[in-house]
């Protein structure tokens, strides 16, 4: 039995108000020929497939239309991340049933479809546990945030998941290939960059001692950095197919194909990606960046200036890289006064000293300060 492991599409992304919906239908349409090339027998999605609780109709058409394609071969097994909004999903969930995706914005009772059981032809079966998101906010309430310490906290948040798990799992099926699909920090778990860090502290995880170890696979979503983790049975997070966010330059984004038999050890292959932008760092002076225009073709860049800093910098880095979508100009440490008072002193001198302090005096920012202050006194 095969099945293909994604998740956290984040469609909606923008890369500094840039749009990325393009690059999101070209890697989407990758993973759907992959599932079909490799005879894939069902698609397990791990959550986050919008970036918003409030995604646009491009994005609600590029995730709806990627789902019923995957769908028309093989069955799709999706649940909600905490970047998706669960109503919606609940919404638009007897729609995806009708095109063969199973969904669940909730965790629910096993009797309810917080467990299923797929039949994948040829006799074979697949009995898969769905955990999508648990926000802390749903365990650890306001007053106990009060009254109690941080350990408390987390330790009340894995127990309670640890919990969940266990009533989901039970006992693993002789007789078909067991697994968890599931949206959740766990233990151990290295951060791509681009995650939504309120929830991705590592107080509020569970251990990886919470997947039974008689499962075969346990397929996460939540961190853009695909990665296996050690635990009694197979433990991957997929990734994201695309690179998010500058601090995951350095990723290469894959789906997991994984093969498992009844009684047998599964075997997992990451598929590398190739569709989408790359995400690059450079830095250097203006001529540097000048030299380096002809060699960064497509990608989405963040450009350190190594030049002091002066009105109009950044413009002329966009005009050398078009690409560039975030300019940063290092400024000097800044000195530290060494006398004087504040009180009675202008703005306008504290501004002026501020830009030297700062090695970046000029003269026409100041007069931009200026005119600013003018502006609020006549406002």
């Amino acid at each position: 039995m095969r099945f293909l492991h994604t998740g956290d599409w984040h469609v909606g992304k923008t890369m500094r108000g840039r749009s990325r919906a393009d690059e999101h239908r070209a890697v989407l349409a990758e993973i759907a020929d992959i599932a079909a090339d490799r005879q894939v027998d069902a698609v397990l999605v791990a959550g986050d497939l919008f970036d918003t609780a409030a995604p646009g109709p491009e994005s609600e058409e590029i995730v709806y239309e990627t789902l019923l394609r995957l769908a028309q071969e093989r069955p799709v097994v999706v649940i909600a991340g905490n970047h998706d909004n669960p109503n919606r999903f609940n919404a638009v969930k007897p729609l995806l049933e009708l095109g063969n995706v199973v969904a669940l914005p909730r965790v629910a009772q096993p009797e309810e479809g917080g467990v299923i059981d797929l039949d994948v032809g040829s006799g074979e079966r697949a009995h898969i546990v769905l955990l999508p998101f648990v926000s802390q906010r749903g365990i650890v309430r306001a007053e106990e945030l009060m009254v109690q310490d941080p350990d408390q906290h987390s330790q009340k948040y894995a127990d309670r998941l640890a919990k969940i798990l266990d009533r989901l799992c039970g006992e693993a099926d002789v007789n078909a290939v067991n697994l968890v699909l599931a949206h959740a920090m766990v233990h151990g778990g290295t951060m791509g960059g681009g995650e939504r860090s309120a929830h991705t502290v590592f107080q509020y995880s569970i251990p990886t001692s919470a997947f039974p170890s008689d499962y075969h696979y346990v397929a996460l979503g939540h961190l853009h950095r695909a990665q296996e983790l050690a635990g009694g049975c197979p433990i991957h997070y997929s990734g994201s197919p695309l690179q998010l966010d500058f601090g995951e330059t350095e990723d290469a984004k894959s789906v997991n194909i994984v093969e498992a038999t009844p009684g047998q050890p599964a075997s997992v292959e990451q598929v590398t990606l190739s569709a989408g932008r790359r995400l690059r760092r450079v830095v250097g002076s203006l001529a540097t960046l000048a030299e380096l225009a002809d060699t960064v073709g497509e990608d989405f860049l963040l450009v350190e200036v190594q030049e002091s800093p002066r009105p109009g910098l950044s413009d002329d880095v966009r005009e050398l890289l078009a690409n560039a979508v975030e300019v940063r100009v290092p400024l000097a440490e800044t000195k530290s006064e060494t006398g004087g008072t504040k009180r009675g002193r202008a703005p306008q001198e504290l501004f002026h000293d501020y830009l030297e302090n700062s090695g970046a005096p000029n003269e026409q920012v100041e007069a931009l300060f200026d005119e600013l202050l003018e502006d609020a006194d006549a406002a």
